[in-house]
């Protein structure tokens, strides 16, 4: 199997792994559970989903460089197992806030974030430079993907069993996938060239690849830190509340369509993205995408019926998942790959500071007025904030001396 044949395997087995992390993408459905069987607050049910995006995010550091030291295979084994147990355990606790912070936001976490960093990694690795935003969004996209399965699945569980056996069924079916799968992923050999036989402008050869410690001396890492953080909060924060919010504004029991919405536009946004910044570039692409995000959320608070909610959460879901594609392929190109799993998990802990800025303010602004309009102003200033911070210039000096890139490199 040449090489190019082998990537898209990697590459297939890599989303369908991120299908299973969409798990995430559940808690929704789990909070109007909560909130209205369990007599959880909005704030206590928005607390494990939260610390889940917290420890997804900064465990992407350590789990970034484990996969970069030990392959992916080994990352992709240890977080399924803290995924799927951190769901199971999740099963006997539904009575205390407290242990499913523990269970599911810690030990979900976890498993999230170290599958997460054993994705794309590996993937991207396979192709050149000028596929690196498709193949991102190919795989990233599975993420967004799964909650068009997994939400239609968990409520079709909950009808059928309680709700902590329906945690339990997830977890034992996410261990069984992403052990699977995770046999599938594997980096190319060192002395692999995605160049080789290809015509393509772009090529790594004459790219320096930063480690961890250069890249946070440049002010290109800060810039993008700050613009990830603010324009995923509105993302995280409808993804939390998606639900309740279909009741508050549209009095529509039914929002787990809207979680199925927010995931086809969260796949889409991967996808297009990822091909959009490999036309135009990811300046503009980014531009683009936080502008509409913005639009969209001043106007949320307006959208009080089923057909504007929609297409309004379809909106929020595009901007949304176009950032996983844009941010790993940015990384890609300032920093180079071979040291991709723990830089763009460091640039991946603005992810983390975005989950408690998005879901815990919007349940805490809901119980101290009864609405979420202030929430959507809020995230409209901070996607605005975004935007300019994309005009101003900053850049890396990634080339290599021409002798020097002449020279094998490891990858």
């Amino acid at each position: 199997m040449n090489g190019i044949k082998k990537g898209w395997l990697v590459t297939f087995a890599a989303t369908g792994i991120n299908l299973v992390l969409g798990m995430l993408y559940i808690w929704s459905i789990m909070n109007k559970n909560l909130v209205s069987n369990y007599n959880w607050s909005s704030t206590e049910a928005s607390l494990p989903y939260s610390v889940c995006i917290v420890v997804f995010a900064f465990i992407m550091i350590f789990a970034g460089r484990l996969q970069d030291k030990k392959g992916p295979q080994l990352s992709a084994l240890l977080g399924g197992f803290l995924l799927g147990t951190g769901l199971i355990l999740s099963g006997l606790v539904i009575e205390s806030p407290f242990l499913m912070v523990l269970t599911y936001g810690v030990m979900g976490g976890s498993g999230i974030g170290v599958c997460y960093a054993a994705t794309t990694p590996p993937a991207v690795k396979w192709f050149p430079l000028n596929k690196k935003g498709l193949i991102s969004g190919i795989v990233v996209g599975g993420v967004g993907f799964a909650a068009v399965y997994i939400s239609p699945l968990t409520n079709w569980l909950l009808t059928l069993f309680p709700l902590s056996t329906t945690f339990m069924i997830l977890g034992v079916g996410s261990l069984v996938i992403i052990w699977t799968l995770s046999i599938f992923l594997v980096n190319p050999p060192s002395d692999y060239n995605p160049y080789k036989s290809q015509t393509s402008k772009g090529t790594s050869s004459g790219l320096k690849q930063f480690d961890w410690n250069e890249m946070l001396k440049t002010l290109a890492f800060y810039k993008y830190w700050i613009i990830y953080t603010f324009a995923a909060s509105a993302g995280l924060m409808l993804i939390g509340h998606i639900s309740p919010i279909a009741v508050a504004q549209a009095n529509w029991e039914k929002g787990f369509y809207l979680v199925v919405i927010l995931a086809l536009g969260n796949t889409g946004g991967r996808v297009m993205a990822g091909i959009l910044s490999d036309k135009i570039g990811y300046t503009r692409s980014l531009q683009i995408v936080l502008i509409i995000q913005a639009l969209n959320m001043f106007l949320f608070s307006q959208f009080v019926n089923t057909i504007t909610l929609g297409i309004g959460t379809a909106i929020a879901g595009l901007g949304y998942g176009a950032l996983f594609s844009i941010f790993p392929a940015i990384i890609a190109d300032h920093y180079g790959t071979k040291n991709l799993g723990v830089n763009y998990g460091l640039l991946f802990t603005s992810f983390g500071v975005a989950g408690i800025i998005g879901p815990l303010l919007a349940g805490s602004i809901l119980d101290a007025t009864g609405a979420y309009t202030l929430s959507y102003i809020l995230s409209g200033v901070l996607l605005l904030i975004a935007t300019l911070l994309t005009l101003i210039k900053t850049s890396v000096n990634n080339k290599i001396p021409e002798q020097i890139a002449k020279l094998p490199q490891s990858s």
